[in-house]
């Protein structure tokens, strides 16, 4: 048989519209698919700290559900601002996630000048995963051998030894500092900074000895605390922890000086500006699921954390609020990045 050397128009006319149907069929196809690959959540921080606990207690529970791994990818440095630039530019396809934080989307927008992603724009919110308060902590022997026991010590002691003490933090401009900086502003009192890259090296220098205070993420903390290692002072929000309902808040122990002191953290899932709302939606429901599980659950209340799993726009109008609230903190306290 000789095939014809020409389609006929009619044909030629049903071949272009199953043509253009398929294009616009394709991302509706792949976002059904998804995930068919690996997905990576970065943390910006190094391991060891809180947000790399809570990105690790997630990041299990998804690949279950989605049947393909969801890798924690630790990518350090300026605060978190490495690794939030890295999936700012990333592609939207939703296999690159951030596991973003107060500071790299509540407090750096206020605190660095140019900052090289923008938190709003640049990013769609999947989900809260969980709120945390940090904890005011010293290293058990320097506490002892300054015979420092409580807030009011403390803040006695910094006082009259201006420079002496030193203060360990995540990075500068993520919340760890700023809850010091906030406490120096209104106490007086005067610490040198330490920035490290990532929570983690800070308490190994911590409870090394190498430092003497830090406002840490209590999930990251509790451990040492609980092992006597470190000895919790106070806690930094507005109400004390359940899970060290002996440790008093801030505001509690400092007198009037610290009234109205509180500087929680907290740490959410956030994809490139752009990913199909598809696949942010099943995110969150799996995260949700997951959270609310008793063996995820019980395990970060444990360690201090308030699970959360909201939904994008209550994520979306949370990071708004903090925008706001963390600039007038940054503006009074004074803080700059060193």
């Amino acid at each position: 048989m000789t095939l014809p050397t020409s389609i006929p128009r009619r044909s030629a006319l049903a071949l272009a519209a199953i043509s253009a149907l398929s294009l616009l069929a394709g991302p509706a196809a792949a976002q059904g698919s998804w995930p068919a690959k690996p997905v990576r959540i970065v943390v910006p921080f190094a391991p060891g700290g809180t947000t790399d606990i809570l990105a690790r207690a997630v990041a299990p529970e998804l690949s279950k559900a989605f049947g393909q791994q969801f890798i924690v990818d630790n990518r350090a440095g300026a605060g978190g601002n490495v690794g939030a630039e890295i999936v700012a530019k990333a592609p939207n396809d939703g296999y690159t996630l951030l596991m973003g934080t107060v500071g790299t989307h509540g407090i750096n927008r206020a605190l660095y000048p140019k900052l090289p992603y923008d938190p709003i724009k640049d990013f769609v919110p999947i989900t809260l995963v969980a709120a945390v308060p940090n904890v005011m902590e010293m290293n058990v022997d320097k506490a002892r051998a300054l015979n420092i026991n409580n807030v009011a010590d403390f803040v006695k002691y910094a006082k009259a030894n201006p420079g002496k003490l030193n203060m360990a933090s995540s990075g500068s401009g993520t919340s760890i500092h700023l809850a010091g900086e906030l406490f120096k502003s209104m106490t007086g009192s005067y610490m040198t900074h330490i920035p490290y890259r990532g929570s983690g090296p800070a308490l190994l220098d911590l409870v090394g000895g190498n430092a003497d205070v830090m406002f840490d993420n209590l999930p990251s903390s509790m451990q040492q605390i609980k092992g006597g290692k470190l000895k919790a002072l106070a806690v930094t929000s507005s109400q004390r922890s359940p899970a060290l309902p002996d440790v008093p808040t801030v505001e509690e122990a400092g007198g009037p000086a610290l009234k109205g002191y509180e500087a929680s953290s907290w740490f959410g899932l956030l994809a490139p500006a752009g990913t199909p709302p598809e696949i942010v939606n099943r995110i969150q429901q799996e995260v949700a699921k997951a959270l609310a599980s008793p063996a995820v659950k019980e395990k970060l209340v444990a360690q201090g954390a308030i699970p959360s799993g909201n939904s994008p726009a209550d994520f979306a109008k949370l990071i708004d609020a903090e925008h706001t609230k963390w600039a007038k903190v940054v503006k009074a306290s004074g803080a700059k990045v060193d």
